[in-house]
């Protein structure tokens, strides 16, 4: 029996850097939501082996993609097939959702568990409206409220781990004009980001927040364009219908 299932993508609305830990990993305070943007797996429990469908050429199907490393975690064997949605490498969590829905399949509710293969995956796993903190692994749901957002992803890969580092070398900034404090990292590990923000504030009057650590920038509200997604949040257990086969 193949089971479908949907990994939401996730919008980090607003992020804090609150210290480094002695092993390295940065500690935040976030604020996180599911978006109506995702990838959708077939999961066949007597199968075995990933493939990837669709997504940029740094989604693999090796031991490293987190699809593998959450069935590892939960202790299960499947074959799963990954049909890609959401953009890698821009601030959206589509690995880290993948992986929480491969765990919400094997039964696997560990939060904190969960972010020892990824940060991001601890939230993915709750879903909905949270408050993340620690490194990720803390994640305490709020309310769900219904927003309406425009998302601009620019075709620039914005790997995580070269912010951070960026961000240390900066000399960790508080960014005052921003809800983001990985935006001048970002700004500095890809400096083409600025001519895509500069754009959608230029044609909406708002002024965008960088989604994670890049490359994605959004603003409120629905602002129809060229390159532009419009997405709205969605509540912890949401699922779109999926049609037959």
């Amino acid at each position: 029996m193949i089971v479908s299932l949907v990994a939401p993508a996730k919008l980090t609305l607003s992020l804090r850097c609150t210290g480094v830990r002695d092993d390295g990993l940065h500690l935040i305070d976030a604020e996180m939501v599911t978006l109506d943007l995702y990838d959708t797996l077939e999961i066949d429990a007597n199968g075995e082996g990933l493939v990837v469908v669709g997504g940029g050429d740094d989604v693999t199907a090796d031991e490293d993609n987190l699809v593998n490393r959450a069935l590892a975690l939960a202790g299960r064997d499947a074959g799963v097939r990954l049909s890609k949605r959401v953009p890698s490498q821009a601030g959206l969590g589509g690995g880290s959702a993948d992986a929480a829905a491969v765990l919400r399949w094997a039964g696997y509710d560990d939060v904190a568990g969960a972010a020892t293969i990824g940060a991001d995956v601890a939230f993915c796993l709750v879903g909905g409206r949270a408050r993340v903190t620690g490194f990720g692994e803390v994640v305490e749901p709020l309310a769900y409220r219904e927003q309406t957002l425009t998302l601009v992803t620019p075709p620039l890969a914005c790997p995580t781990p070269a912010v951070y580092r960026a961000w240390d070398e900066l000399g960790g900034p508080t960014n005052t004009e921003s809800a983001n404090d990985l935006e001048p990292a970002a700004l500095a590990v890809v400096p083409e980001l600025a001519r895509w923000r500069d754009e959608l504030q230029a044609d909406t009057g708002l002024r965008p927040t960088l989604a994670g650590s890049g490359s994605s920038w959004f603003v409120p509200g629905a602002h129809p364009g060229p390159g532009r997604l419009i997405v709205k949040t969605t509540p912890a257990g949401w699922s779109p219908t999926l049609s037959a086969g």
